[in-house]
């Protein structure tokens, strides 16, 4: 078993610890909710294979049908592919590599090494004249992050900036800001995957492409200075989010023995607040501060992008469509110069 199978059996193991059949959240809804956060996240990596729908079933005592409809969800909206034979697998979001394109390009070098020595260049020299050349096609990239809170999504946008190209801008928008966004004003759409879907819906013509999140340092140490006995409260905006901030507690706070989770609106909430030692609250739920004591703890359990995941897939991606707009559009003038004569 590889190394990523074995960490994404044991983020699915939390996963499934963190299911709470006596929520007031649905099985299903947390049970989605946590498997499209944690692709998103990272916590399930890209090739990790999804259990069976019998085998999770079985372990969260709920139809094969339930689970069934989940994983043909993740599918539907590019979360994760079926492989026949195989089983179901989480997509990457990088560009994959492509053999013909590589031979095409052995050809073109071939090619070019033909016209250098036409031109009486050696291949050395040519290599030399390649090297020097600009090895990012000439074109800045437009491009958008898209995110459900304003300074989450900003938080985002700043972690990225600095491993961008230079001349590529990254702007930022909410999913409630979207309608105000032109399409065609965006070369390439950057989501967290638990919101591609509704991102597409609104760019049905834009290429978008997911970034993986992580908790940042200052939640994994938050946690991880949590006293053992503390009782601790963890505050979910999202139904769909509840579990897998749960698992993630668990994950980076594995000595706390208090834990409950509450979802904004449910029963309970308010008192269940009132008696805790420390809160950890979802981006989203800083109005919470203003009802808390003096002496309850609070923090804000926040993402960031994976940078790792940035320079290994996003970055890839973000040249491999620079260079598809670029040749679409050389291809348009090259038309048009056609009908001119």
């Amino acid at each position: 078993m590889t190394d990523t199978q074995v960490q994404f059996d044991q983020a699915m193991d939390r996963i499934v610890d963190a299911i709470d059949r006596s929520s007031s959240v649905a099985v299903s809804v947390q049970l989605r909710g946590a498997l499209e956060f944690g692709i998103a996240s990272g916590e399930l990596p890209a090739g990790g294979r999804m259990p069976s729908v019998r085998s999770l079933a079985s372990r969260l005592g709920i139809s094969p049908v339930t689970v069934s409809t989940v994983y043909a969800a993740l599918q539907e909206v590019g979360h994760t592919e079926g492989r026949v034979g195989s089983g179901t697998f989480v997509k990457s979001i990088s560009v994959p590599a492509n053999q013909v394109r590589l031979r095409e390009l052995d050809m073109r070098i071939a090619e070019l090494v033909e016209l250098g020595r036409d031109c009486g260049i050696s291949p050395a020299e040519l290599a030399t004249r390649v090297s020097m050349s600009s090895s990012r096609p000439n074109m800045n990239m437009r491009l958008l992050i898209v995110g459900n809170f304003v300074e989450a999504t900003e938080a985002y946008a700043a972690a990225l900036r600095p491993h961008l190209a230079h001349g590529d801008t990254l702007s930022v928008a909410t999913m409630d800001m979207l309608e105000n966004v032109a399409p065609d004003s965006v070369d390439l759409v950057i989501s967290p995957r638990s919101l591609l879907k509704p991102a597409r819906d609104h760019f049905a013509d834009t290429p978008i492409t997911g970034v993986t999140l992580i908790p940042d340092e200052a939640t994994r140490v938050s946690l991880a200075s949590l006293a053992t006995d503390a009782e601790v409260v963890g505050y979910s905006y999202f139904d769909t989010f509840v579990t897998l901030m749960k698992a993630g507690i668990r994950r980076f706070g594995p000595h706390i023995t208090e834990l409950k989770m509450v979802v904004r609106g449910e029963p309970g909430v308010e008192e269940a607040i009132a008696s805790a030692d420390v809160l950890v609250y979802a981006t989203g739920a800083e109005y919470l501060l203003e009802t808390l004591r003096s002496d309850q703890r609070a923090f804000e359990y926040r993402h960031t992008p994976d940078i790792h995941s940035v320079r290994k897939e996003l970055l890839p991606t973000i040249e491999a469509y620079r260079t598809k707009i670029l040749k679409k559009r050389r291809g348009n003038v090259e038309n048009f110069r056609k009908q001119l004569g």
